[in-house]
This record gives C-alpha cells, sequence and structure tokens, in this order.
C-alpha cells in the first residue's frame, strides 16, 4: 500500500573531520555538513534527503527545503513518483524562489535534498536498495521522473527511451557488476593539507586496503610543491597505479596549462576542476592545450543545463555530477542519460561519501551502459551512516538494505549532529 506523506522536517547537520582532513586548495578548513530532508508518512518509514555543504550557509539550504517541500504535504507517494519530472520541474520553477536561482546555488540545493527523500521513501515503501527500485521501472516509468526542460536541443525523451531500450537488451551481461562489485578510487590519500609523509603512509594503507587508483589535491601558490608531491605520489603508487590530480578550481587560465605540460611527465589519469566552473569555454581551450591528459569536472555544476553545455563544447572527458549537488537523483539520471549520449564516461562526485552513488553507478552501468570505470570513495562520515557503504578489496560491496543508504545515526537516535 503506498503511503502518504504527512510532514516534512529538515535537519542541519555538521560533521567535523581530523586535522587536514578534506581539505584542498580552496576548502581549507571545510567541515562536512548535510541539509537533510526528512518525509515522514503515517507509519514509520521517513524518507532521509541530503545535500551536501561544507558548513556555513548549510541552515539557508534548511530553509528552502522546508518552503519548497511544503506541496508534497498530503500528497500520495506512488502517485508522486508517477509525474515526479513534472513536480521537480515546477518545484524548480517557483515564481519567487526561481528569481534567486535559476536552478543553481541554495534553492538547487534544497530540491537535491527533497528529490533525494522522495527516491529514499519510494525505496524503501518497495522494501529494495535504490539500485534495484530503478533497474525494476520500465522505460515509461524512468522517463517520468526526469525534466527534459531546456535540454531538448540535446537529448529528446525520444532519444532518452531508445538508450534505455537499446540497453533492455543486453543489460543481464552487465548484471555481473552486482557480484563483482564496483571499483573504487582513493580521494583520501592526498588531502591539500596533507604532510609529504602522510600522504605517502597512506599510499601505502590505500593499496594494502586493495586500492589501485587514487587522488591528489593540488593548487598550492607554490607550483614546485605541488610538482614535487605529484611525481612523488606516482613514485609511492607505482607506475601501473592510476593517479588523478585535482585543483579545485584554483588555477587561471594559463597557470593550469602551464602546471600540466610540467605535469605530463607523471602520467595523470586526469585534472580535476583546473580552473573556474562556469567557465565552458575555457574548459573547451584547456581540453586542447592539454591533450591527451584529460579533464574531469561537474563537482560544481548545479544543473543539468550548464552539463548540456559542457558535453556540447568538447569541455570535458569525465562527467562527476553528483545527485547531492545538482537537483537529486532524478537530474543526476538525466545527466547521466545525456551524458551517455555523449558517450562521455560518468564518474560522480561523492559529497554523500559514495552513500546513495554507490546504487546511481549500478544503474548507470547496467541501465544506459556506462563503463563501470571506478567511484570516487570518501571514508571519513562512514560512523554516521546507519548503514555505510561497505568496501573490500577496494571496491564497493552492492548495498543490499532498503532505500538510498542516505539514513543518519543522529537523526534514527534524535541525537544533535549539529555544530553551532
Amino acid at each position: 500500500m503506498s503511503q502518504t506523506i504527512t510532514k516534512i522536517t529538515t535537519h542541519d547537520t555538521r560533521f567535523p573531520l581530523g586535522p587536514g582532513a578534506g581539505s584542498d586548495a580552496v576548502h581549507i578548513d571545510a567541515v562536512y555538513s548535510y541539509a537533510v530532508c526528512q518525509l515522514h508518512t503515517e507509519g514509520k518509514t521517513k524518507g532521509i534527503g541530503l545535500a551536501f555543504t561544507v558548513g556555513a550557509g548549510n541552515e539557508l539550504v534548511c530553509q528552502a527545503i522546508e518552503f519548497l517541500a511544503k506541496e508534497l504535504v498530503g500528497r500520495d507517494l506512488d502517485e508522486l513518483m508517477a509525474e515526479f519530472g513534472e513536480v521537480q520541474r515546477k518545484m524548480s520553477n517557483h515564481t519567487q524562489y526561481r528569481w534567486v536561482g535559476p536552478h543553481k546555488g541554495v534553492v538547487q540545493l534544497a530540491l537535491a535534498a527533497i528529490t533525494n527523500a522522495c527516491f529514499d521513501l519510494w525505496a524503501k515503501e518497495r522494501g529494495v536498495p535504490l539500485w534495484k527500485l530503478l533497474l525494476d521501472l520500465n522505460t515509461e516509468d524512468t522517463i517520468a521522473l526526469l525534466d527534459f526542460s531546456y535540454i531538448e536541443d540535446a537529448l529528446t525523451k525520444d532519444e532518452a527511451r531508445a538508450i534505455l531500450n537499446s540497453h533492455a537488451i543486453d543489460r543481464h551481461k552487465r548484471e555481473s557488476i552486482l557480484t563483482e562489485n564496483y571499483q573504487g578510487y582513493d580521494t583520501s590519500i592526498g588531502w591539500f593539507n596533507y604532510s609529504d609523509q602522510k600522504v605517502r603512509d597512506n599510499i601505502k594503507k590505500s593499496m594494502d586496503a586493495g586500492f589501485t587508483s587514487m587522488k591528489l589535491k593540488v593548487g598550492s601558490p607554490d607550483h614546485e610543491r605541488d610538482l614535487r608531491r605529484a611525481f612523488m605520489v606516482r613514485e609511492c603508487a607505482g607506475d601501473n597505479a592510476t593517479v588523478m590530480l585535482d585543483c579545485n578550481q584554483q588555477w587561471q587560465m594559463q597557470e593550469s596549462i602551464e602546471f600540466m605540460m610540467k605535469a605530463k611527465g607523471m602520467n595523470p589519469y586526469w585534472i580535476e576542476e583546473p580552473t573556474h566552473p562556469d567557465d565552458i569555454l575555457g574548459h573547451q581551450t584547456l581540453a586542447r592545450a592539454i591533450s591527451p591528459i584529460k579533464i574531469a569536472c561537474g563537482e560544481h555544476v548545479p544543473n543539468r543545463i550548464i552539463f548540456k553545455n559542457y558535453l556540447q563544447s568538447n569541455a570535458m572527458h569525465f562527467n562527476q555530477v553528483d545527485a547531492v549537488r545538482v537537483g537529486g537523483i532524478s537530474e543526476f539520471l538525466v545527466i547521466s542519460l545525456m551524458s551517455r549520449k555523449f558517450n562521455i564516461p560518468v564518474v560522480p562526485h561523492v559529497g554523500d561519501m559514495g552513500q546513495i552513488h554507490q546504487h546511481l553507478v549500478l544503474f548507470n552501468h547496467i541501465a544506459m551502459g556506462h563503463e563501470a570505470l571506478f567511484l570516487e570513495h570518501i571514508p571519513h562520515l562512514q560512523q554516521h551512516f546507519v548503514n555505510p557503504c561497505q568496501i573490500v578489496d577496494g571496491r564497493y560491496i552492492t548495498p543490499q538494505d532498503i532505500g538510498a543508504s542516505s539514513d543518519l545515526k543522529c537523526l534514527q537516535n534524535q541525537t544533535i549532529c549539529e555544530v553551532n
């Protein structure tokens, strides 16, 4: 029996990290935080939706959630999800709140939390993990979840149907990923404020844990420091390891080109966020200038329209769309479909610490035919989740608990998980 949404509550949750953890060239003092949307029903089932911030402003996202989600109260869940693409379109275009967007910033983060809560509640109501909920949908049900406004010049509904239908024919061949498990890559070896020795120690621990791919934060005013550490990681990890560099938007255009020309010798798999995330043509220029080094970006791209422009401009080689940054799971899926049309791999940024995305990459691979490359792994908040993602031999174990793996212990236990 379908549930009715009876109440919405929000929670400002903040989790300080250990010394140096989470630091990059721009965010030197991050507090990993979630603006949480909690959807209540007549029963005990609650949908939990996350939007990620780094602390300050988290309370503003919670206020926006409370405003935007009002119209969900009294809605039957199955009826809501049967037309969710239209529901999301209306929420994102609210006549007042659109002015402080549109489709970006505080309002878009609120939409992410609301959307993710709806999907979590839906999976719990069906009694299945999110990945299975999505894989059990037929093509038309999937299309109904998505908002195609402003992108049909790049991806029509018919093209999306064709992608899903064509890959349904041989999806059984890709379902082996459910038992083989999805490869991870380790972001936590090389935070910006870690010492050289800590980075070396972390590389050894990471490789002992089965990881063969890892990432180093760069973007220091001292390029020689970054270059030395990049070559150090390559030496420690060995030639067979996959090593990525992440600038977190710190560099100017020419600075980015000059650095990557010097870094070519350590064979980086990609350079992530090499300049400002709104500079689509700048990324296009960079992609040409630093070839064959590839560009990964999308962590700070807030909506499908800007992703459309990146794809149309050949300005990215890896799409790092994040379901707790764009308008939630629904917009993540339509961006993944658009990326599939343009043959660009989706390797999500994990503001959720991989909890939700471990489900989404399985759907991307099985239902859309996306290559199963790897998924970012950041371990710092595992102790705060009711069902933390499980990593064995560097691979995400396919989750079996119902829902989207986004329940937080502090909400379940009604304890304080907020830092003022």
